[in-house]
């Protein structure tokens, strides 16, 4: 429902990396919202539009930008252009596209926002990060998109990027948070040997990383990961409300695809472990209505798959035939073929540790299948690029467990764990 919001106290906290921090006490009166009454957390977006875009009074904003970037059924795009108080110049799109309707790794094009005629420039197409040009009559960046708590999402990689390109035009960088889905204590997976960047692995982190996107923005510039960030005025506007042991379900928030293929908090959950599938020649259930919790192929001895139970899922066999879905899946694996598949049904998400599972499930697959498929099952060079290591594929072979999987990174995310927490945000 539409509602006026007559008088809103807010704390915006405002992060110049983690050592300056000034916490801001605002009135915002008559912002047009909608409110959301059964809601337990207040993102960043909602916090700053609150308090009548007090952080951006009478600047010229480029704001970084795709469908996720909402508050309630209106997307920030449209509330921001027609503020008085700030002037909307110009917005930039990732992977995705501004709109989120374009496929995973679908080039976009630059052009114009047919909503507010306010030209878009694309960062996944020739450019992952705003040039000079694009920037020449910016005064701030505003960063708002909704993460999935993956360190293989690429939405996290242009967030670093662009706020290089912040710290080389002089532009303060805002960060609106938003929630991690995954929560914000458990964390899974290797940390990324730097031997691997790639825009699908930028920073030194473990699979599922356990941080906000304000908290991993603090911790890209205090860890100096990017050249040039020492001088960035980086800010970021808090959510309320949102605390550490939160899933999604826990905040009330509306779910909004993060991208074509997390149609649902399910998906996502499970992305971070069944992503790897993609480094193989199963499928991970593009062209399905279930992408990451159905895989499959035509050779996959299912019966081994499902048993023994792993913990905190229930998984079933099937039968299902990947399809084109426009801009969802273009081309997926084993397209129109009818093949093998086991389906992953969550029970228990706050237990689930969606990266060992993943893995347990792979390796139970090469496990058992014939020496044939077994010699061009794997993708080595995306299998290294999405574990962040050239450990993964050896262990894949050896048919380990997901608790030894947990066990093989426990020291690597014991490291990590010391060396985030002068960035967390929340408890």
């Amino acid at each position: 429902m539409q509602a006026r919001l007559l008088a809103v106290l807010v704390g915006i906290v405002l992060l110049s990396g983690c050592s300056d921090v000034k916490e801001v006490v605002e009135i915002g009166v008559g912002a047009d919202l909608t409110i959301r009454p059964n809601a337990a957390v207040l993102t960043g977006a909602e916090v700053l539009v609150a308090a009548d875009f007090n952080e951006l009074d009478g600047l010229r904003v480029g704001l970084i930008a795709n469908h996720t970037s909402r508050i309630g059924d209106r997307h920030l795009i449209d509330i921001m252009s027609k503020s008085p108080e700030v002037e909307l110049v110009a917005l930039f799109g990732p992977e995705h596209g501004i709109r989120g309707d374009e496929d995973a790794g679908e080039k976009i094009e630059d052009g114009i926002d047919v909503t507010t005629g306010i030209p878009v420039f694309s960062l996944y197409g020739s450019v992952r990060r705003p040039t000079p040009d694009m920037l020449r009559d910016v005064d701030a960046l505003v960063f708002d998109i909704q993460d999935v708590g993956a360190r293989f999402y690429t939405f996290i990689s242009t967030l670093g990027l662009s706020m290089q390109s912040a710290a080389e035009a002089g532009l303060p960088f805002l960060v609106l948070d938003r929630p991690n889905p995954l929560g914000g204590n458990k964390m899974e997976g290797f940390v990324l040997d730097t031997t691997f960047v790639s825009f699908v692995g930028q920073y030194p982190i473990p699979v599922r990383h356990g941080l906000t996107i304000g908290e991993l923005a603090q911790m890209i510039k205090g860890e100096a990961w990017l050249p040039g960030l020492g001088k960035l005025d980086l800010r970021v506007i808090k959510m309320q409300n949102w605390s550490r042991n939160m899933l999604w379900p826990d905040t009330k928030l509306e779910w909004i695809p993060t991208s074509p293929n997390l149609p649902s908090f399910e998906t996502a959950l499970m992305y971070p472990g069944t992503c790897f599938f993609e480094a193989t020649t199963a499928s991970e259930g593009r062209g399905t209505a279930l992408p990451f919790l159905t895989i499959g192929a035509p050779w996959m001895d299912t019966g081994a798959m499902v048993s023994p139970k792993i913990d905190h899922v229930v998984l079933t066999t099937g039968q299902i035939t990947p399809i084109d879905i426009p801009g969802k899946s273009s081309n997926p694996k084993w397209k129109d073929v009818q093949i093998e598949n086991i389906s992953i049904q969550i029970i228990e998400p706050h237990q689930l540790d969606p990266v060992s599972t993943g893995l347990e499930l792979i390796s139970r697959m090469y496990a058992s299948a014939s020496e044939d498929v077994r010699a061009t099952m794997f993708n080595e060079r995306w299998l290294s690029l999405l574990g962040g290591t050239t450990k993964l594929k050896e262990m894949l072979e050896m048919n380990l467990t997901a608790e030894q999987f947990r066990n093989s990174w426990e020291g690597d995310l014991a490291q990590f764990d010391e060396l985030r927490q002068k960035y967390l945000l929340y408890d």
